[in-house]
């Protein structure tokens, strides 16, 4: 896995109990995750993902390459995973860490409501098209799960959606 190294254990001293200890955190990759909009309806998509080992619905996402920003991996994931093309330039919701305290993962998050179908998605990954309402209706159900692409998702709603 080139994307995720165990960091070099930092040695912490437990004050009250003055005893050694050793903290772990992952060195994970950062990510972006892009909300696209059409005809006043999202666009997520579906695929199985193995560790919960269930079909889970979200947004398109990817980890963001040393070589690229936020931004072009925001692009380039819609494409891929989606076929769409944002006609505009992204706008950006927000920057966040996903677990500060076990992970380096940066979150970036974008928006878009002005699309062009340009191709078919990759393979394995199913499209839908949703309301608002049923995006809290798949957080309900479990099927929405990612809290990442929750936590973008409310922070769209503050910004954008009023």
């Amino acid at each position: 896995m080139k994307n995720f190294k165990l960091s070099n254990n930092i040695e912490l001293i437990n004050k009250p109990f003055k005893k050694k200890e050793f903290y772990h955190y992952f060195k994970t990759s950062n990510l972006s995750i892009v909300i696209p909009k059409i005809n006043n309806k999202y666009i997520l998509v579906s695929q199985k993902r193995i560790p919960i080992n269930k079909i889970n619905y979200e947004f398109p996402s990817g980890i963001i390459e040393k070589h690229e920003t936020a931004l072009i991996s925001a692009k380039k994931e819609l494409i891929e995973e989606t076929g769409y093309k944002s006609r505009n330039k992204l706008k950006k919701i927000t920057s966040f860490y996903s677990e500060p305290g076990r992970l380096t993962t940066k979150i970036t998050g974008f928006f878009c409501n002005n699309l062009i179908k340009i191709s078919k998605p990759e393979n394995g990954i199913k499209i839908h098209i949703v309301s608002d309402h049923q995006i809290i209706k798949l957080i309900k159900n479990g099927k929405f799960n990612n809290a990442s692409h929750i936590g973008m998702y409310l922070f769209y709603k503050k910004k954008y959606a009023r």
